[in-house]
């Protein structure tokens, strides 16, 4: 089971998981604020939330943004960063008015990923993805800060919303810390 009921993130998470079969949570489950200071501590929160709920093995995410010029905001807050019911277009949009002119428009995704496994056992793995922002979105894949994060490991200036998924989750935050946890996983399985 995957604690979201995000469908991006699920969908994203089934494409870079093959193999895995992904359930989202169920609508009884009930989610703690995500007020931890690190994505790790969310993640982690979440996870042994859904696990306690729930009895199953649970992944959870956190993941968002970082600035460099705004002191590393929105961070953690990158979800909510322009209210608790702000869409993506609206989070984007405050973060590309903050940055404005600035010279420094340096970047980064970072995502933290939790397992904790049916005996309760618990893991951890972070990725990141290093870039820039554009002064305006371009593109309508991905789903977030996509359309108008530059990621450094692409030289063609295209923003990760015009990437392929293929693309995406070979460079991604989210695929580098899947990627981490499934091989921590397949690790602790084998032992």
């Amino acid at each position: 089971m995957v604690a979201t009921r995000n469908d991006h993130k699920l969908a994203e998470l089934g494409e870079i998981l093959t193999g895995l079969e992904l359930r989202p949570l169920p609508e009884d489950v009930t989610m703690p604020p995500e007020d931890a200071p690190t994505f790790a501590g969310n993640a982690l929160t979440k996870a042994r939330a859904a696990y306690e709920q729930t009895g199953a093995a649970v992944l959870a995410d956190d993941s968002g943004i970082e600035a460099a010029a705004l002191g590393g905001r929105p961070g953690v807050r990158s979800a909510r960063y322009a209210g608790a019911n702000a869409t993506d277009a609206q989070n984007l949009e405050l973060l590309l008015n903050e940055l404005g002119e600035q010279a420094d428009r340096s970047v980064a995704y970072a995502c933290a990923i939790a397992f904790v496994a049916e005996d309760g056992a618990t893991l951890v793995r972070e990725g990141r993805c290093e870039g820039k922002l554009a002064e305006r979105p371009r593109g309508d894949g991905g789903f977030g800060y996509d359309p108008a994060f530059l990621p450094d490991e692409v030289d063609d200036g295209r923003t990760m919303a015009e990437l392929s998924p293929a693309e995406k989750h070979r460079i991604s935050h989210r695929g580098r810390a899947a990627r981490a946890i499934a091989e921590a996983i397949e690790a602790e399985v084998r032992a």
